[in-house]
């Protein structure tokens, strides 16, 4: 994204030093004139001299053709496995062993004279012309072997490529892995996913078998004639079969036939087969469908993203990664944090001909690493997977590549800049929108932040509310403008005139659950308390251990234990305390579906209520209609044009698919003689076309639906319509619709909720409502964990978690821990420093 990358091909394919893959030799190319003085240099005068040009490299044959057609272009000797031999004398050689064979393009004694430079030259020429690039000096009867391509001295049949920047890339196949196509990763069917339950024997369920859902179905056949063949016990527990009977039913009897004799309504077969196995045959299912369907069914269920054996995540060929500048190859370069790589390409020992060559190169990489650290991102790496950043680091990324490009007179939009931010790299984040600003430039930013807000030079204030009942603007002006504005809300907050209170009182506890040494990615192998019954947050500047910590650590280790999961936790040691929970639920911001037929009502069931309050309807019961007719997700009431998605989605080749309106149901997603039962004046269509304050409303006598809807209010989500498709919702509005279907359900407690910057995209009045939902679940006697930034939740919460000091490598450690007034008190807290100024502002 910020073409650093680009400049690293570059840099690499003129300066970097190739080296042998295997031993780690330096790898050179020589020209002709450079093999000429080296042999010289080699050799004394008298010495004898015999030029060879290898042919032939242990390979297996008799090699006729071969001689042939020496003997046609005049050559008169070879060498065989280390033989002189006269072409025009019969040489048979063993076609089952493999040999050598250079041509003896001349034989001299060496002088000094320039007469014998012209013969030697000659005769390097002719053999390098021969051998693709090779010759060998045998110098009183020892070989030395030149080469003018990239070779190994110690393995000659080792040829590097050429470099150039192409080489350096992993979306071509010339430099990338072959394994796994310069992914780095492959997609793979994990088998630990395919056990359903290891103490059942596969009789009783235990695995599952892909297409053997009948005992009499040609699948299973072939899997029960596959384990008598094989001698596996099908009523043994699976945790008792062997190794190699589980490597025989997860990758198949590899060649190995057995007899299958199958008996069905439509087709027999008696015969020999191999078995396929179901790791492989799920993995070639994969492949081969084109149903976008059954593709998510297997990747979500049965597979995981392994790290390519080959390349173990380099992307690269073994090649091009011995290329190296100052003994770090490029991924190696690209694998460092955003300010190590800054610091490896400031320190660079270069010679006076690379630093000429390399300085235009050099000062854009250093130019566009200082702006990504300006931004706040100098934890990232260069090799981060785009789909892997936010929201807010994406944009960031963006900006600090329109920094770089010094344009001016251009007008910037930004959505939400300080999105996953600390106040620390947010502080940085606004010293960059104001050198955009100051280049000549105009932004135009849409945000939340308070501090982004009192910059600003003029405020736009929409409202007063969301969905229908905003898109007015309520105030403009200067920050001062809009403070004493009556009308606004965000005013209000700015000036203090309304704010999200300080509790008078924080929650005290007295269980804990323990996670002892932590250790995955950046953490230091730490131990950190978690106490139970309270609401905790986890703070610390970006990229300093959050999301590694709770989300790939201690949220793996919950689901596994306690919700009976299959996940993997990165490194930990012992965890502590658990006697006391009954569940982990993370609330995060994934979509709640991946079509257009998921909405909200989808989710949250209140569908299930809806289409059974319609099948009630006098008239449905008159014609019949039960509740799957209000389905749109079956035939019978959709709209069969569109299958119920109310759009139609075209697909564009090489470009974004695009959706239009289906022009049967005019995207009302049923058919018309389904649309004709009402309740209460309203179709189905019209309902689902209803806000969730509009449908509170209209509900408002039937508990089931009034609850669900009222803590859809609660949570700030009464603009959203009942079916509007999850493609569209935001992934802050997605987490809150997952956190409103939780706290609809009848709660016994003892459960951990974890979420991770629920506060995104949130006005200070949304936050507000989202901190009482919070409270609600906590006052049940659960525990709320939130990864959060914003200090106006983080001074609410009862206790606080701060991870730094820094982002990345310089990370990882517990810097402080305590209530938000404890960690004020913190010296070497960023967060505490920050908190200090908030509290000492509203106390």
């Amino acid at each position: 994204m910020t073409e650093v990358y680009d400049y690293m091909r570059l840099l690499y394919a003129h300066i970097g030093t190739p080296y042998c893959p295997i031993c780690g030799s330096p790898v050179k190319r020589q020209s002709i004139d450079e093999i000429v003085d080296t042999i010289v240099e080699k050799g004394k005068v008298k010495d004898k001299l015999l030029i060879l040009s290898p042919v032939v490299r242990d390979k297996k044959g008799t090699h006729k053709n071969l001689f042939i057609n020496l003997i046609k272009k005049g050559f008169v000797r070879v060498r065989v496995d280390g033989e002189i031999l006269y072409l025009e004398d019969e040489i048979n050689l063993d076609k089952n062993k493999k040999h050598n064979i250079e041509v003896v393009i001349d034989r001299l004694i060496i002088k000094d004279d320039s007469e014998f430079l012209t013969r030697l030259t000659d005769g390097i020429e002719n053999s390098i012309g021969l051998s693709e690039g090779r010759v060998i000096a045998n110098i009183n009867g020892i070989d030395h072997s030149y080469s003018e391509n990239f070779t190994c001295p110690n393995h000659e049949d080792l040829q590097m490529p050429d470099i150039n920047p192409r080489l350096f890339s992993f979306n071509a196949p010339y430099g990338a892995c072959p394994e796994c196509n310069g992914l780095g990763k492959k997609l793979e069917v994990d088998e630990n996913k395919l056990i359903i339950d290891e103490n059942k024997s596969i009789l009783e369920g235990g695995i599952y078998i892909p297409g053997a859902a009948s005992s009499r179905g040609y699948v299973w056949t072939i899997f029960s004639a596959m384990a008598k063949a094989f001698k596996i016990d099908l009523d043994k527990p699976f945790k008792k079969l062997t190794k190699k009977e589980k490597e025989l039913i997860f990758y198949g009897s590899k060649g190995k036939k057995f007899k299958v004799n199958y008996s069905g309504r439509e087709f027999s077969y008696n015969g020999m087969k191999t078995f396929e196995g179901i790791v492989k045959n799920l993995e070639r299912r994969y492949y081969e469908t084109n149903s976008e369907s059954m593709k998510e069914e297997i990747e979500n269920k049965y597979m995981v993203r392994r790290i390519c054996n080959k390349c173990h995540g380099n992307r690269l060929r073994d090649e091009v990664l011995s290329i190296l500048i100052n003994g770090k190859n490029i991924m190696e370069v690209s694998f460092l944090s955003i300010k190590e790589s800054l610091e490896f390409f400031k320190k660079l020992k270069l010679t006076p001909k690379e630093e000429k060559i390399a300085k235009e190169i050099l000062k854009e990489i250093k130019e566009r690493l200082n702006f990504m650290i300006n931004v706040g991102l100098d934890y990232l790496s260069l090799a981060r997977e785009t789909r892997t950043l936010s929201g807010g680091e994406s944009q960031r990324i963006r900006l600090a590549t329109q920094i770089g490009s010094g344009l001016t007179g251009v007008l910037y939009v930004l959505d939400e800049p300080s999105i996953g931010l600390h106040q620390r790299d947010n502080d940085k984040l606004l010293q960059t929108l104001n050198r955009l600003k100051e280049l000549g430039n105009t932004l135009i930013v849409v945000e939340h932040d308070e501090d982004t807000m009192m910059q600003a030079d003029y405020i736009f204030d929409l409202g007063p509310g969301a969905g229908k009942f905003g898109g007015d603007i309520v105030a403009k002006g200067t920050p001062k403008q809009v403070m004493r504005s009556k009308k606004s809300l965000t005013g209000k907050y700015l000036k203090g005139e309304i704010k999200i209170e300080i509790p008078k009182k924080r929650r005290k506890f007295e269980e804990t659950i323990e996670l002892l040494g932590a250790s995955g990615n950046n953490l230091k192998n730490i131990d950190v308390k978690i106490p139970l019954g309270v609401m905790t947050s986890i703070t610390g500047v970006s990229g300093s251990g959050k999301s590694t910590l709770i989300n790939q650590t201690l949220y793996p280790i919950l689901f596994n234990k306690l919700n009976k999961g299959k996940l993997y936790p990165l490194e930990y040691k012992e965890i502590k305390g658990l006697e006391q929970l009954n569940k982990v639920i993370d609330i995060n911001q994934s979509p709640i579906g991946r079509t257009p037929r998921s909405n909200t009502a989808t989710y949250t069931k209140m569908f299930d209520d809806i289409r059974g309050i319609f099948a009630e309807t006098r008239e449905a019961k008159f014609r019949g209609y039960q509740k799957g007719r209000f389905s749109f997700n079956v035939k019978g009431g959709r709209c069969e044009a569109c299958q119920g998605a109310g759009i139609i989605k075209i697909e564009m080749n090489f470009l974004p698919d695009v959706y239009v309106e289906c022009e049967v149901c005019k995207g009302k997603r049923y058919n018309r003689e389904t649309l004709e039962i009402e309740y209460k004046g309203k179709n189905i269509a019209e309902v689902l076309d209803m806000s969730v304050g509009e449908a509170y409303e209209f509900f408002n006598k039937i508990p089931s639906l009034e609850r669900k809807l009222k803590v859809l209010i609660d949570v700030g989500l009464d603009y959203i319509k009942l079916g509007q498709p999850a493609t569209t919702l935001s992934g802050g509005e997605a987490q809150r619709i997952k956190l409103a279907t939780e706290l609809s359900k009848m709660s016994r407690g003892h459960t951990i909720y974890i979420l991770d910057e629920p506060t995104t995209g949130l006005h200070f009045e949304d936050i507000r409502k989202l901190l009482e939902v919070l409270n609600r679940l906590v006052e049940k006697g659960n525990t709320v964990i939130i990864i959060e930034h914003n200090l106006d939740v983080v001074k609410t919460t009862d206790y606080v978690i701060d991870i730094g000091p820094e982002g990345g490598d310089g990370g990882g450690e517990i810097i402080s821990v305590g209530t938000p007034e404890e960690v004020a008190k913190s010296k070497i807290s960023y967060t505490g420093k920050y908190l200090k100024r908030l509290l000492k502002k509203e106390i």
